[in-house]
């Protein structure tokens, strides 16, 4: 690069100074070699600041056509002071706006890893005004009157690229707030859930290069049983529905997904249990489950769910001389239930027109205690079946109305602990009041064939649960699309 810096430069040194070695006497000589000295000091400064825009490139090709045009500036430069000094600074080439633009924390880290971060909070208010502020079967608006965290968070991920040399990803979702205590906080379905109550998704990928591509999985990551998920920037509506709520929020073990064409991918699972991290039994639990895209405009998703969530342990105070991590004493409950659990679960989604978007959802969960019932014991099933429907009308690039419609059959209460029918309807204005920034405006009506509701007097149920909410969501990151 310097030899080439040089010869460039020649020509520029003998315009500089040769006409006057033509007819330069003992002072125009002295005076010429100041002339080449401070050339030569300038060509040093160029060199310098060439190597430091070749690196800052990340090292392009010395001779390639960026050496070129390189070479081409400096020369240009060389007859102005002004510019040379420019050139030779790179604090200076650096225009006074771009600081602006750069990201005050990086967003894209080397290899294409993104980090990124949301803050979700809301203010509810249940008309019911009931006792203790709280609102019954909502995932998330747990409270009424209250300024509430629903969530924050930091996600990390860095996806497989097996067309860019890397087979292999990694997934990290740090959570907090009110939901860690949704998502992960009953003992008697999660041993230890403290351990991983800010752990939302954890997971390691490596794509196997067999047909178009074997991504495998292992960790934790959130269940796509059911249409809506956790995030609420990716959600129609600011609140979750019943099922939402009722079906599985995670699983622990490992998942595959293989596209057989461009528009049909497969899933299987084996994970420890029905939202389990660490398993209460020896059985694994699985997935089955397709998603078709037969276009741009359509998707469908279809899973079947076979587990057994009987625990076969008892936790006890303690475990003998041996030493072990606290919460792990246990005994054998003998016999322990066998009984199975089944989920049913298919949702879609259908852009009908650039502003209009249908989707619809159906459930089905069946459960039994035990396979085979033996004298005292019951094989008698358990279910809840329903579904829910969703409209959203894009008004405007940065205004959206969305509708969405709920019914949950719940005869034996494997949801809500009481026998009922439940229904709701909610209505929901969203708008980016800002790059990053989502303010959800929601009514919604609960209501049931049951007095089940709490009001503001003890002991007194209501059949209906109206609430109004105003939900605030901000994120920042790197990653593209759905979180």
């Amino acid at each position: 690069m310097g030899r080439n810096l040089r010869l460039l430069l020649i020509p520029f040194l003998l315009q500089s100074g040769g006409g006057q070695a033509q007819t330069a006497g003992s002072d125009e000589i002295q005076q010429l070699r100041e002339t080449v000295k401070a050339l030569e000091n300038r060509v040093s400064a160029l060199e310098t600041a060439l190597e430091r825009e070749r690196t800052g490139k990340g090292g392009s090709n010395p001779d390639g056509p960026e050496a070129a045009t390189a070479l081409a500036t400096a020369a240009n430069a060389l007859n102005d002071p002004q510019k040379l000094a420019t050139l030779a600074d790179p604090v200076q080439q650096t225009p006074a706006t771009s600081t602006a633009k750069t990201p005050i924390i990086p967003l894209e880290l080397p290899g294409g890893a993104t980090l990124n971060f949301l803050f979700d909070g809301y203010y509810e208010y249940n008309f019911n005004d009931p006792v203790g502020r709280v609102n019954y079967l909502r995932a998330y608006d747990v409270l009424s009157n209250a300024f509430s965290i629903n969530q924050t968070g930091l996600i990390f991920e860095l996806a497989p690229d097996p067309s860019g040399g890397r087979r292999y990803g990694l997934r990290l979702d740090l959570q907090y707030g009110q939901a860690t205590n949704t998502l992960q906080g009953n003992p008697a379905n999660e041993r230890r859930p403290q351990i991983y109550q800010n752990i939302y998704q954890a997971y390691g990928s490596y794509v196997f290069p067999l047909g178009r591509g074997l991504q495998v999985d292992f960790g934790k990551w959130s269940s796509s049983i059911g249409m809506e998920g956790n995030y609420t920037k990716d959600q129609m509506n600011y609140t979750r529905s019943y099922w939402y709520n009722f079906l599985p929020f995670y699983h622990q073990g490992v998942r595959a997904t293989y596209h057989v064409t461009d528009k049909l991918a497969a899933n299987y699972w084996i994970v420890n249990g029905t939202q389990q991290s660490e398993p209460t039994n020896s059985y694994k639990d699985e997935l089955f489950g397709f998603n078709f895209a037969p276009g741009n405009s359509v998707s469908w998703t279809v899973n079947y769910y076979v587990g057994q969530d009987h625990p076969d342990t008892v936790e006890v105070s303690t475990c003998g001389p041996a030493p072990v991590q606290p919460g792990l004493c246990f005994e054998p409950i003998v016999p322990a239930p066998d009984g199975k659990l089944h989920i049913f679960d298919s949702y879609a989604s259908w852009k009908a027109k650039p502003k209009l978007t249908l989707a619809g959802e159906t459930d089905y969960e069946i459960e039994r205690e035990w396979a085979n019932a033996a004298p005292g014991q019951s094989s008698a099933p358990s279910h809840a079946a329903g579904g829910a429907g969703y409209v959203q009308y894009q008004w405007t690039p940065k205004l959206a109305l969305a509708l969405r419609g709920e019914y949950m059959a719940d005869p034996q209460g494997l949801f809500s602990n009481v026998s009922q029918a439940l229904k709701e309807g909610t209505v929901t204005l969203k708008y980016q009041a800002a790059d990053s920034l989502d303010a959800f405006l929601e009514y919604r009506y609960d209501w049931s064939n049951q007095n089940y509701f709490l009001t503001n007097k003890p002991g007194v149920l209501s059949n209906a649960q109206p609430t109004v909410t105003l939900g605030l969501v901000w994120w920042y990151g790197g990653k593209q699309g759905t979180w």
